[in-house]
């Protein structure tokens, strides 16, 4: 009912506040995951999908090509698994998956806020060894999410403290900051960000979204890739599923080739890109004059982080 903004305008700016704005010719719109995974709800309900909510998987378990999936409740049986729960569960250290093993000493944390931001505008602000994006979702609200290191968080004593401190070197971010209206009463955080490579098949369950592989969140495109790949896997699974004899092994081997055909590029570049240019002022400011002096390059990085439309 609602209709979330369109976005075709990117800002970046370095540690100092050196910024360039670009058109994106693909462009977007901004919606929460919040509204976002309420109408997937809605419409998944209306189509017959049964839910336990507030139900915790505690185990999944491939027995004689049958899952035995166990939760606090009960224990249900199934042919098929698709792992959908996000960058960082529970179940990917029951499932002993091998980036959970390694620390991460990225933080993120996320704000709704109320502002005067440009509906169209989606943008990225370098700090000191981090980034914060920002981009208008429904109802007048503005998403601002940031990543950090571990390190500014322990040196503070709050988080606004280190905002103050670390964040507001950025000119633009102490503009957003101090004039904003706040729409939580404290910010969402996560800890142990990880972008380590993962597996798009685990146990014979099939990954999607952040639980396959996460982007880094300077490329804003990791709801798309969850999309994409819930597309990819359910086309696969009805075609499977509808024949006389059900393959796993070539369904697997057919969701691996395909999540990396369309992705794993894509998630490398993000990692080379956020290692090498953001989060420190030198490297902030290098990116900020490549996308002044070389429109190519720019336009290259931005198609080989964002895909195609599908």
């Amino acid at each position: 009912s609602f209709q979330p903004p369109r976005i075709n305008q990117f800002q970046l700016s370095s540690v100092s506040g050196k910024s360039i704005t670009l058109p994106l010719d693909l462009g977007g719109f901004g919606i929460s995951r919040y509204a976002f995974d309420h109408f997937l709800f809605e419409q998944a309900k209306a189509s017959g999908v049964e839910f336990l909510l507030n139900t915790e998987v505690e185990s999944v378990n491939l027995k004689s090509d049958v899952f035995e999936v166990k939760t606090s409740q009960q224990q249900l049986i199934c042919s098929v698994v698709i792992g959908a729960f996000g960058k960082r569960s529970k179940l990917d250290a029951r499932l002993n998956r091998s980036f959970f093993q390694k620390s991460s000493p990225f933080v993120g944390v996320k704000y709704h806020i109320r502002s005067r931001y440009p509906s169209n505008l989606i943008a990225l602000h370098n700090f000191r060894d981090g980034y914060c994006g920002i981009s208008n979702v429904e109802e007048g609200k503005t998403n601002l999410c940031y990543l950090t290191h571990r390190n500014h968080v322990k040196k503070f004593k709050s988080i606004r403290e280190m905002e103050a401190s670390v964040l507001f070197e950025n000119p633009f971010l102490k503009n957003i900051f101090t004039s904003a209206e706040f729409l939580f009463e404290k910010p969402e955080t996560i800890n142990e960000i990880s972008f380590e490579t993962k597996e798009p098949v685990w146990n014979h369950v099939l990954m999607i979204g952040d639980a396959a592989g996460m982007i880094a969140p300077l490329c804003g495109n990791g709801m798309a890739m969850a999309i994409h790949s819930a597309k990819i896997v359910s086309e696969l699974l009805r075609t499977h599923l509808e024949k006389e004899s059900f393959n796993r092994l070539q369904l697997e081997m057919q969701y691996a080739y395909l999540w990396n055909k369309f992705f794993a590029k894509r998630l490398w570049v993000g990692r080379l890109i956020q290692n090498k240019l953001f989060g420190s002022a030198l490297a902030s400011n290098m990116a900020v004059n490549i996308a002044i002096h070389s429109k190519a390059i720019t336009r290259f990085i931005i198609r080989n982080t964002h895909g195609q439309p599908f």
